[in-house]
């Protein structure tokens, strides 16, 4: 496998084990753990590591990105099609007949709402819904003003440049 860096053989074999789904990921983790070498070499090593994932994560989106695409042009041809079936039976006065695979049939689709007056439509055809706290603007407002029902923290996580 051609990768982005030049990795050890015990990266490199950690690298396949991430790759593949079916490894525990205490495995992983007692891996990582075993693999030898000072702190600044073995986060190197890591970080091309996560590097060569994060490659192949975006190769993968845009590939699903792709075949979205494709399944939206399919969808959409089969949509037209089905329009055409169904404009060519209603100018020939054809609404119902079969062929030797298939049944063709035009019918009336269950009926659906149609809402003309929304302020007019009876109390008790609303659904309830639970608020929703708007968080961003209870962190704006924390940043100049103390609470006691909320408070800022701040977290650490590690940054890779």
């Amino acid at each position: 496998m051609a990768t982005l860096y030049e990795l050890t053989e015990e990266y490199r074999q950690l690298l396949d084990m991430m790759e593949d789904d079916s490894v525990d990921p205490e495995v992983l983790k007692d891996t990582l753990e075993g693999v030898d070498g000072e702190l600044e070499i073995k986060a190197e090593n890591c970080a091309k590591v996560m590097t060569e994932l994060g490659g192949k994560i975006d190769l993968i989106d845009r590939e699903m990105e792709r075949l979205k695409q494709k399944k939206d042009v399919l969808n959409n041809n089969i949509k037209r099609i089905k329009q055409q079936i169904e404009k060519s039976m209603i100018d020939t006065g054809k609404r119902k007949f079969k062929t030797d695979l298939f049944s063709f049939g035009i019918q009336k689709n269950p009926p659906a709402v149609v809402i003309d007056q929304e302020d007019q439509i009876p109390e008790e055809y609303w659904v309830a819904q639970e608020p929703k706290l708007n968080r961003t603007a209870i962190k704006q407002w924390l940043k100049e003003n103390e609470a006691d029902w909320a408070h800022l923290t701040q977290t650490e996580s590690l940054r890779i440049r």
